[in-house]
């Protein structure tokens, strides 16, 4: 693999696409409130429809869309942080999606503003969400990033979800992390947990609004996925191909270029990975 191959296509024309579908779902007056942005909404042919709730017309609207990762279109679900009014429908999207791995690239605050509402017990504990109950049982330290093990039953069912959580929290919001290579490494660790696995539905990655530094995880994931195949890599349309399933995926130049400088640290052979 040649890496003058990831040399910077101009990104003007995807700074153009803001929003070239329908998000008639999250414009509605009944969804409004479950949206933690008023213009980072779900484009209507890609969003995640949960089952409707009887007697509740708009139960199905979650601020999520499926996005492709190199095998299908529906290999990431990225969506925005839940709000206090809308865990119980996170969680109820995980169950329902069957999703085993949740990636969060957010600190849950920033200069005192909430980006992410915890949405899991932080200790080993349990909390209830909606007909789900969510249970911490263990967690540890990854590279630069925090791992828990949660486990997840739905009332009434004896059965438990094994989830894995993997929280990177140094990536401020819009914007890059001081250390492109933490964010390699971050990365490629995932890629790892996630071919040794045999998955059962998408895996989940979400930021805050769900668009700029979840769209750079997934393309970041997806080209050393396409990579480790022996394909070459064209960072230009795999960011074009997200922001066909959810606005603003990559949301500025800097998380463009990130991209790049990733994905050139892991060919160069700095991480420890199959050849």
């Amino acid at each position: 693999m040649q890496t003058q191959d990831l040399l910077l296509t101009n990104p003007k024309e995807l700074c153009n696409s803001t929003k070239e579908f329908s998000c008639r779902a999250g414009e509605l007056d009944a969804n409004k409130d479950k949206n933690r942005y008023p213009f980072i909404l779900p484009y209507d042919h890609s969003r995640v429809r949960l089952s409707l709730l009887e007697s509740q017309p708009h139960s199905d609207y979650i601020n999520a869309n499926y996005v492709p990762g190199g095998c299908t279109e529906h290999d990431f679900i990225c969506t925005q942080a839940p709000l206090p009014s809308t865990m119980a429908d996170f969680w109820r999207m995980v169950w329902e999606q069957n999703v085993q791995v949740i990636v969060m690239v957010t600190p849950l605050k920033e200069s005192g503003k909430v980006l992410c509402n915890q949405y899991w017990p932080p200790e080993k504990g349990t909390g209830c969400y909606g007909s789900l109950q969510v249970t911490t049982i263990s967690r540890h330290h990854g590279p630069d990033c925090y791992i828990t093990t949660i486990h997840l039953r739905q009332h009434g069912s004896h059965s438990n979800r094994h989830i894995t959580h993997y929280y990177y929290p140094s990536w401020p919001d819009q914007g890059v992390p001081k250390d492109h290579i933490s964010l390699a490494k971050f990365t490629e660790y995932v890629r790892k947990q996630l071919d040794d696995i045999p998955l059962l539905g998408p895996t989940i990655v979400h930021c805050s609004a769900g668009v700029g530094r979840s769209g750079t995880f997934v393309a970041i994931l997806w080209l050393m996925q396409l990579c480790a195949r022996g394909i070459l890599p064209n960072v230009y349309l795999a960011v074009r191909d997200l922001r066909r399933h959810r606005v603003l995926m990559v949301q500025n130049v800097e998380q463009y270029i990130l991209v790049h400088q990733c994905l050139l640290y892991w060919l160069g052979g700095n991480i420890d990975r199959p050849r």
